[in-house]
């Protein structure tokens, strides 16, 4: 028997979204990060539902090539780069461009005999992971607008830490500002399109938005600002979760439910057994509590969750049946919710669905 889990792609709901955003930041060019296999929902799929955004973000060369291999032919930004002279070529081949974020970069596209390449400079205004540090900016982009391997304008970027909180006097809230000073700053002067705006800044941070966005969950209909779904901005959820259950039983009370008998019931009830895992990608930390939808109504899980099954309180659900559907997360039932109940964040979920559940699009 086929495992009954589908996750559905709904592409209307990612042109919703897109609109959706483009109305957030009038007037500014949107690049559609699809990275992480278009987090979880399936590159090719996002990249064409997508396909009125102005470019492309992705992690690797390989997702350009996919991107390119379906026919679109809008710009292509490689978040990681280049490393090697090879590298270089392959962006050339695809029409990509790519991120500079370290001085061995600027070596290569100095010493390259190639055809120039479009390049954007990122800025570390303080996240600290990638990125020129701000007192480093102008020798690179000095060095960037000299080299041979740079083509056309450069676009200077940055990324932010904490714009998931909005509140600008909170302790988290105040690096936003902060880092829009530090790049304002390292910047002045410098020509360029600017691009600092995440999907979090988009929704929250107006002020920081730019001449290019670059939203990736909320183009998914995910939020990650704490306690508020896609929903609470206009944004649709792009898939749905779903599986049936395999059995319903009764237990007595007082048994236990499942590994490490972690879960008791107070009372003589019906349990239900769904079709799905951490195998699936489901998470395993997901509480007795986390709500599922079996027919449509709230129910929740309980007891561990198992590699290829979960278990269900059916308390108040007395014609629930064998085969009955279970929708773990979707437009009723939003993953942030589930999220939040596992101590994640949305994206992690939708990113981790495993190659044996089937996808279909919508």
């Amino acid at each position: 028997m086929a495992r009954p889990i589908t996750a559905t792609i709904h592409a209307d709901a990612l042109r919703h979204n897109l609109a959706a955003l483009r109305d957030r930041a009038p007037g500014r060019r949107l690049m559609a990060m699809v990275k992480a296999d278009g987090y979880g929902h399936g590159l090719e799929t996002a990249a064409r539902a997508l396909g009125a955004a102005d470019a492309f973000g992705v992690a690797a060369i390989e997702d350009a090539a996919r991107i390119r291999a379906v026919g679109l032919e809008q710009p292509i930004l490689v978040l990681s780069g280049f490393d090697n002279p090879d590298d270089l070529e392959q962006l050339r081949a695809l029409r990509a461009e790519a991120i500079v974020h370290h001085a061995a970069q600027l070596d290569l596209l100095e010493q390259t005999d190639g055809a120039p390449i479009r390049v954007w400079l990122k800025i570390d205004s303080g996240m600290h992971r990638l990125g020129f540090a701000p007192e480093q900016v102008r020798d690179a982009y000095a060095r960037l607008r000299a080299a041979r391997g740079v083509d056309g304008e450069i676009v200077l970027m940055t990324h932010f830490a904490s714009s998931d909180e909005f509140d600008a006097h909170s302790p988290n809230g105040r690096q936003t500002p902060a880092q829009l000073r530090a790049f304002a700053a390292a910047t002045e002067g410098l020509d360029g399109p600017r691009s600092l705006a995440n999907s979090a800044a988009v929704l929250g941070w107006p002020q920081a938005c730019g001449d290019w966005i670059r939203p990736g969950g909320a183009l998914y209909g995910m939020s990650v600002v704490s306690g508020r779904s896609g929903a609470t901005f206009g944004l649709r959820p792009a898939m749905t979760f779903e599986t049936r259950l395999l059995a319903v039983n009764r237990v007595a009370k007082g048994e236990r439910i499942g590994y490490s008998a972690a879960w008791e019931a107070p009372e003589d009830m019906a349990i239900g057994v769904a079709a799905v895992g951490y195998g699936d990608g489901y998470p395993r930390l997901a509480p007795a509590g986390t709500p599922v939808l079996v027919n449509g109504r709230t129910a929740s899980v309980i007891g561990r969750v198992s590699m290829d099954l979960m278990t269900i309180d059916l308390r108040g659900q007395a014609d629930a049946r064998a085969g009955d559907p279970v929708v773990l997360w979707g437009d009723a039932l939003p993953v942030e919710t589930v999220a939040e109940a596992a101590g994640t964040i949305s994206y992690a979920l939708t990113c981790g669905i495993t190659r044996r559940v089937r996808f279909v699009n919508a």
